[in-house]
């Protein structure tokens, strides 16, 4: 016991006086927490919150024109403008203004659309009832309303930009296409009809998915802080590395086998040090979440009903972490290697765990090779506290594939200095 004391002493000594890297280690997760909670955060806002700005040209002023131009108004999910200007708005004027991106959409509703759809209604109904002919090109004759899409605007936003305005312009047409087809039956029998109106029998209702009673609503200060706390934990690699490597450099490490201290032990001092300073990491970045984000306009960090499941993964988290580092500070020989391999390797596992980029987005290839990342497991499994509300048992299988990653890592290190204390 006073042997592990000794090296708990040495080892905290050592992590005290490399401010910078403490600095690195507390400052710079808790700057990515807020920077990107804050740029995330319009993403989970309400669509009638950041309405996406529009430009008009209702050159029909007619009736389908304008119960365009006012079902698009009414959803609240765009900014209408129906000019540039003090001058009459062109189709050129629109396309150069979108293109330009001071306008994300414009929309071009051309002259005589309600004239062409009446003409249309018509033809049919004489045709139905009496079996005229219908005169002139049915295929020719359309006028299709035009939409412009700003360049820059991501694939992904412009397909259900394009299937909301797909939609609207379906039910618009639908209705005023039965409206137009009572009023020339009403002309041609003896009785009159009413208004042929089957109103929307199917309504869609848009809400999260809940496990069982889970109340916690997903947003960007849910899915950050534990995005960003795993890549905070994983990211001590560099300093605990880099001080496993500096004691072997400067005969720290040889006098303390000398002493006699068994290797587990050396280990079992770095493992309660920096398990510590991970468990602190990520204690800084939830108190944040709770505290500090909501003072900023951004949510508050919910934590979910279960503390113990938080504490599991917290802990096999940060082993998996420590393991990782204590492997990299063996087998580099020397701090510079370490330090770019440990940073680097981050950072890639950082990147195909979905820490940056969702994996669900990701190719198929991408998203086998994901699995096999430590930071996908552990951001699934603090998912599913944070965003599912899940319990202990929800997170048990990445708590498990953690620690068999820290087991593995830490045996890696442990052969690897048997074997080449052997072999000198």
């Amino acid at each position: 016991m006073r042997k592990l004391k000794a090296l708990l002493y040495k080892d905290y000594l050592l992590l005290v006086r490399d401010i910078a890297g403490l600095a690195m280690m507390f400052l710079m997760p808790l700057a990515l927490v807020v920077l990107m909670s804050y740029l995330q955060d319009s993403t989970f806002n309400s669509i009638n919150e950041n309405r996406v700005p529009l430009l008009l040209l209702n050159a029909d002023n007619d009736s389908l024109g304008n119960a365009i131009e006012q079902n698009i108004r009414s959803t609240n999910i765009f900014k209408v403008s129906t000019n540039v200007g003090s001058n009459p708005l062109t189709i050129d004027e629109l396309e150069h203004a979108v293109a330009r991106g001071d306008y994300q959409i414009g929309i071009v509703i051309p002259e005589n659309t309600t004239a062409l759809i009446r003409s249309r209604v018509q033809q049919s109904v004489m045709q139905t009832f009496n079996g005229a002919s219908i005169t002139g090109s049915v295929e020719g004759d359309s006028l299709p309303i035009l939409i412009y899409i700003d360049p820059t605007t991501k694939s992904s936003f412009k397909v259900t930009l394009m299937s909301s305005m797909r939609e609207h312009a379906a039910s618009i047409q639908s209705e005023f296409v039965l409206s137009e087809i009572t009023s020339e039956v009403n002309k041609l029998i003896p009785f009159p009809i009413r208004n042929i109106h089957i109103g929307n029998p199917i309504q869609i209702k848009e809400q999260y998915a809940q496990l069982n009673d889970a109340r916690i609503i997903p947003n960007s200060v849910q899915h950050n802080v534990p995005a960003w706390g795993m890549f905070a934990v994983f990211f001590i690699v560099i300093s605990l590395s880099g001080n496993i490597i500096k004691e072997r450099e400067d005969g720290s490490f040889t006098r303390l086998l000398t002493m006699p201290c068994p290797y587990w032990l050396y280990i079992l001092s770095k493992i309660i040090i920096y398990l510590c300073v991970c468990l602190l990491q990520l204690a800084l970045m939830f108190l944040m979440g709770i505290c500090i984000l909501p003072l900023l306009g951004l949510p508050a960090l919910t934590l979910g009903h279960s503390l113990f499941a938080l504490a599991l993964m917290s802990v096999s988290a940060s082993l998996a972490a420590i393991g990782y580092g204590i492997a990299i500070g063996k087998i580099a020989t020397s701090n510079q290697q370490a330090a770019v391999f440990g940073s680097i390797s981050v950072v890639i596992l950082a990147a195909i765990g979905g820490v940056w980029i969702p994996t669900f987005v990701m190719p198929y290839i991408m998203q086998l090779v994901s699995r096999l990342s430590p930071l996908n497991w552990g951001l699934n499994g603090f998912y599913d506290i944070f965003v599912r509300d899940g319990g202990w048992y929800s997170v048990l299988p990445e708590s498990l594939a953690l620690f068999l990653f820290f087991i593995l890592c830490s045996s890696v290190a442990i052969i690897y200095d048997k074997r080449k204390r052997i072999d000198n």
